[in-house]
C-alpha cells in the first residue's frame, strides 16, 4: 500500500457513513469521466485513421438502405 493510500484510508476513517458514500460516489464520478476520456480518445484515433483513407461520402439513399436493410434483418426471426 502506497503512503497516499494509507492517508485516504486513515482519512476515511474519521468521516461519518453519509460522507464516505458521498466520496464513494465522487470516485465512481472520477472513474467515469476517465473511461469517457479514454473512449473519446479511441474514438478520435479511429476516425483520424478512416479519414486517411479519403474515401467519398456515402450518399444518403445508399445510409438510409442499409438502415431499412438491419432493421429488417432484426425484426426477422433468427433462422428464417
Amino acid at each position: 500500500m502506497t503512503a497516499i493510500e494509507a492517508q485516504l484510508i486513515e482519512r476515511l476513517k474519521k468521516l461519518p457513513p453519509n460522507r464516505v458514500a458521498e466520496v464513494v460516489d465522487f470516485v465512481d464520478f472520477l472513474t467515469a469521466r476517465e473511461e469517457r476520456a479514454a473512449a473519446a480518445q479511441r474514438l478520435t484515433g479511429g476516425l483520424a485513421k478512416l479519414d486517411a483513407f479519403q474515401l467519398p461520402p456515402l450518399p444518403e439513399d445508399e445510409i438510409e438502405a442499409e438502415i431499412q436493410a438491419t432493421r429488417a434483418e432484426r425484426r426477422s426471426p433468427q433462422g428464417a
